[in-house]
């Protein structure tokens, strides 16, 4: 019973520290859009990612908490909280991992490719990060847990990937696609990681009989 009760506190503990990191970020992207449109009409937008501008680097750190407007965070907010949720339930260090990556890799694929005449703000970044690190880690991994969860992703937001792609007008197809496969390459960096961890098998000898 004291073993159970142990283990209960620290799931409860580390729901807790799950619900201050994800409940954390998501209230500074609300708060920084209330500044952003009380305070400056609109204009902190332009700490975003400028393609290929040396200025518009910045926007590396930036883009991510900066949005076009509150339907923009709106429609980000659940996708990030559930799908940033399901990547840390792996572990903390893997979500900051998976977001560290979508922001610097996914944002320099932006600052690549993207239209010059184009600022990229949003949370989409991130968000199709963790879709493609939940997607890819089932792929990678080659584990019952990970093919689940990434079968359970696909099912429920799998109509995301076609994000990827060039289409409706004013959409960072581009942070999608970098961000995507931002957190395909931690997928695949993790399993790299893992595989070194575990000892080394005998190798058996044949012998004929």
């Amino acid at each position: 019973m004291a073993s159970l009760k142990t283990e209960f506190a620290a799931i409860k503990k580390e729901l807790k520290l799950h619900a201050v990191i994800l409940g954390g970020m998501l209230g500074v992207m609300w708060l920084m859009l209330l500044i952003n449109t009380v305070a400056f009409q609109g204009g902190l937008v332009r700490y975003g990612i400028h393609p290929r501008s040396v200025s518009g680097l910045t926007g590396l750190v930036t883009w991510p908490f900066l949005h076009g407007g509150f339907g923009h965070l709106a429609s980000n907010s659940i996708p990030f909280l559930v799908l940033g949720w399901l990547v840390m339930s792996r572990s903390v260090g893997r979500f900051f991992a998976v977001t560290l990556v979508g922001a610097i890799v996914g944002g320099l694929g932006v600052w690549a490719i993207g239209a010059s005449n184009s600022v990229h703000v949003g949370a989409s970044g991130l968000i199709f990060a963790y879709f493609g690190y939940l997607l890819m880690a089932g792929w990678f991994e080659r584990s019952f847990g990970s093919i689940l969860m990434s079968v359970i992703v696909f099912f429920a937001y799998g109509g995301m990937i076609f994000g990827v792609f060039p289409g409706q007008a004013g959409i960072s197809w581009e942070g999608h696609l970098f961000g995507f496969a931002a957190g395909a390459l931690v997928a695949r960096a993790m399993k790299s990681r893992d595989a070194k961890k575990l000892p080394n098998k005998p190798t058996k000898k044949l012998v004929s009989a």
